[in-house]
């Protein structure tokens, strides 16, 4: 079968129990544009945002459903333990730390890690993220953003950097993203957690560089995570087309692998597993896109809904808080 290789990551879904503040962190703190208001597919009483670059290129999405109960998390193995967000260069982590110091945002010091400027923090749900600059990357290419954002395009978010999966069986995974995904092991380096140094194994598809990479720790020593708000739901990787991601379905059965099979998600078409770890992963077409049935300008305003949903509309809105205030 001709297949084509994966083109980087193409968003990471994650949860949080309170969508208005969640809106107000990634809006008003990070600046990045909300270009999708719409709801879990799957469970149409939750939203799901899509905060993005200004049009929601693929590779720059970070989602969030809201799941109002969900309790706390505690952090172990067999997640998506951290999610990295792009900036352009070394010196916009510099207007981060103020920024962070200035919303009193839980952050850590600015650090090389991988060869690469990062800052980490924590939104305010505890959710782990990290910013890495891209001043050095060779690969795959990052968003826009949004001009209209509360924070200067020259410091903005671009995209989605290297997704961190901390596991217990690095074969179980390796598998996984070498074998069946056909991501390429590069050179790895050494972190430091909770006062030991772990190995952190790299790979990478595509062109490779930051938007493209799968950053994995082995913490065999730990509990299985216990996942909540501020925790990661599943990352996806980037599929060129609806043709492709079907070549992918009947991949994944080769492999004797057990899938969702093809899922219609009207911006994009998915398919959905899990490797042995439990981790679960999305591959996700390119398009059609978040301009399917918005315009540019009016990106996220109003709750936007697939047409084998909208005959629901009444329904499904009176079920849901209002993200702004009216005053």
């Amino acid at each position: 079968m001709n297949i084509k290789h994966l083109l980087g990551v193409h968003h990471v879904s994650a949860i949080t129990a309170n969508a208005k503040e969640n809106y107000q962190f990634y809006t008003t703190i990070l600046g990045m544009r909300l270009v999708k208001k719409t709801v879990n597919q799957d469970e149409t009483s939750m939203y799901h945002l899509f905060y993005a670059d200004e049009r929601g290129n693929p590779g720059t999405d970070l989602t969030f459903f809201e799941i109002k109960n969900a309790g706390r998390t505690y952090k172990g193995t067999n997640s998506i333990s951290a999610t990295s967000l792009r900036v352009s260069h070394d010196e916009s982590l510099q207007y981060w730390k103020k920024r962070f110091e200035k919303y009193e945002v839980n952050h850590e010091e600015i650090r090389n890690v991988g060869n690469r400027a990062t800052l980490a923090f924590q939104d305010f749900e505890g959710q782990r993220l990290i910013l890495v600059s891209d001043e050095n990357n060779r690969g795959v290419m990052g968003g826009r953003p949004w001009e209209k954002s509360t924070v200067p395009v020259k410091y903005g978010i671009t995209g989605l950097g290297p997704i961190y999966l901390t596991v217990s069986k690095l074969e179980h995974t390796e598998k996984v993203l070498i074998s069946l995904l056909g991501f390429r092991r590069k050179e790895g380096y050494i972190t430091r957690i909770d006062d030991l140094e772990r190995d952190v194994y790299v790979f990478e598809t595509g062109e490779g560089g930051t938007g493209a990479e799968v950053h994995v720790i082995v913490l065999s020593d730990q509990p299985r995570e216990k996942p909540g708000r501020g925790s990661v739901h599943h990352v996806a990787f980037r599929v060129e087309n609806k043709e492709e991601l079907l070549k992918w379905v009947d991949r994944l059965n080769n492999f004797n692998i057990q899938n969702s099979g093809f899922v219609e998600r009207f911006y994009f078409r998915s398919l959905y597993f899990r490797d042995r770890n439990g981790i679960l992963f999305e591959l996700a077409t390119d398009g059609p896109g978040f301009e399917s049935d918005e315009d540019f300008d009016t990106l996220g305003e109003k709750l936007a809904l697939p047409p084998y949903l909208e005959s629901k509309r009444d329904e499904i809105e009176a079920k849901l808080q209002p993200l702004i205030t009216k005053e």
